[in-house]
C-alpha cells in the first residue's frame, strides 16, 4: 500500500473519487499502485493529461453500460434538463424579492408622466400578486387549471388602464411627445414597433385599411411601461398602458447556482440509476420517453419565444420557466416526471446479478 504521507498518492486518491465507491473498493489500491509505479521520480502532482484521463474515466465508469456508445449523451441531456428545471424553480423563488406590482397611484402617475393631455379611464386594474392566473393569485383551487390545460394563463401581474375620449393629438405626435417626456423623466425608452393586424381575411380587402398596432416600451429601475396604440374603431380605445415589475437582480444568480447544482446532482443520480438498471431492457426505452416529454416543450417554447423577442424589445425577458414550456405544457412535464419516478423505483429494486465494474483509462 502506498504511504499515506506521499503527496502524489494523496492527489491521486482525490482524483480517484471520480470513480464509483464499489470500483474504488475493488480496484482502487491496484489502480493507485499502477499510477505511482508509472510516475517519474520526484513527481509530486499528477500531470494535466493524467488528471483529465482519471476524471473522464471515472465519470464514464459511473455511468456503467460499458458496451453503450450513447450513454454519455443521455446523461448530459438528463443533467441539462434537470438543471434547467431546478434553475426555473430557483428563479421563481427569487422573484419573491421583487417589489409588489404597481398600485393604482403609481400607475396613474406614470400615465400622467407620459401622456399628460390624455384622459385615463376609470377602469384601471391592478395585480393582486406578482404572478396571477386568470387575474387571481395562485391557490389550491387554481392548481388544476395551472397543471392540466390552462397553465399559459399563469403570468406576471400588471397594472393596466386605457385612455378614453377623443385623441387630443395625432398618434405620431403623441408617440414622439411620450418618448421625449419619458426620457426626460429618467426612463430608458426603446424603439417603437408597429404591426399590421390582419382583421380581414378576404383577399379583396385593402391592406392600407387594416389597423396598425404600435407598441412603445420603456424601463426605469425595476418598472417596465408598455403603451399600445390601437385603432379605436377596432378596439374601442386608442391607447392602452401596462405597468409591471422587471425581474429582480436575485433571479439570475439564483438560477445559475441552482442550475449548476441541480444538473450535477441529476448527473450523479442518472449514473447511479444507469448502473443499477444495466440488466433492465426497458430502462432505455423509458428514459427516452421521459426525455422526450421533458425536452419537446423546451424546443417548442424556445423557438416561439426567440422569434417573439426578436420582433419587439424586452427590457425584462420572459421568466425562465416559460422558455421551458411551463406551465403551459405542464402535462408533458408530469408525464415525464412519472417516467422518471418509475425509473428510480426500478433502480431501487435488487438487480439479478452483480457484475463487476470495468473501465479503461484510455
Amino acid at each position: 500500500m502506498p504511504p499515506t504521507g506521499d503527496p502524489l498518492a494523496r492527489r491521486y486518491r482525490r482524483l480517484l473519487l471520480a470513480y464509483p465507491r464499489a470500483y474504488r473498493r475493488e480496484r482502487g489500491e491496484e489502480l493507485l499502485g499502477l499510477l505511482l509505479d508509472g510516475a517519474p521520480a520526484g513527481q509530486t502532482r499528477p500531470s494535466l493529461r493524467e488528471t483529465a484521463d482519471l476524471i473522464r474515466g471515472g465519470l464514464r465508469c459511473r455511468l456503467g453500460r460499458p458496451a453503450s456508445s450513447t450513454v454519455g449523451v443521455w446523461a448530459v441531456l438528463t443533467a441539462l434538463i434537470c438543471g434547467l428545471f431546478t434553475a426555473a424553480l430557483a428563479s421563481r423563488v427569487a422573484w419573491e424579492t421583487s417589489r409588489p406590482q404597481p398600485d393604482r397611484a403609481e400607475f396613474t402617475a406614470a400615465f400622467a408622466e407620459a401622456f399628460p393631455r390624455h384622459r385615463l379611464g376609470d377602469d384601471v386594474s391592478t395585480a393582486r400578486a406578482l404572478f396571477v392566473i386568470y387575474g387571481q393569485p395562485l391557490s389550491r383551487e387554481s392548481l388544476h387549471s395551472l397543471l392540466l390545460g390552462d397553465g399559459g394563463e399563469y403570468q406576471e401581474g400588471v397594472a393596466a388602464g386605457s385612455a378614453v375620449g377623443p385623441m387630443p393629438t395625432a398618434e405620431a405626435e403623441t408617440l414622439a411627445t411620450a418618448r421625449q417626456r419619458l426620457r426626460n423623466a429618467g426612463w430608458q425608452v426603446y424603439e417603437p414597433t408597429s404591426e399590421v393586424l390582419q382583421t380581414c381575411a378576404d383577399p379583396r380587402c385593402d391592406p392600407a385599411s387594416q389597423p396598425v398596432e404600435t407598441v412603445l416600451v420603456a424601463r426605469r429601475g425595476d418598472t417596465v411601461l408598455r403603451a399600445t396604440f390601437d385603432d379605436p374603431r377596432t378596439f374601442g380605445s386608442y391607447l392602452g398602458v401596462e405597468l409591471q415589475r422587471a425581474a429582480p437582480p436575485a433571479v439570475l444568480p439564483a438560477a445559475v447556482l441552482a442550475g449548476l447544482v441541480g444538473g450535477a446532482l441529476a448527473w450523479l443520480v442518472f449514473a447511479w440509476a444507469s448502473r443499477r438498471t444495466e440488466d433492465r431492457r426497458r430502462a432505455p426505452v423509458l428514459l427516452g420517453l421521459t426525455l422526450f416529454f421533458w425536452w419537446a416543450p423546451v424546443l417548442l417554447a424556445t423557438a416561439s419565444l426567440a422569434g417573439h423577442h426578436l420582433d419587439e424589445p424586452h427590457p425584462s425577458w420572459h421568466p425562465l420557466w416559460e422558455w421551458l414550456g411551463q406551465p403551459t405544457l405542464s402535462l408533458f412535464f408530469l408525464v415525464g416526471l412519472a417516467g422518471a419516478l418509475i425509473l428510480l423505483v426500478t433502480a431501487l429494486t435488487p438487480r439479478r446479478d452483480a457484475r463487476p465494474l470495468t473501465v479503461s483509462l484510455g
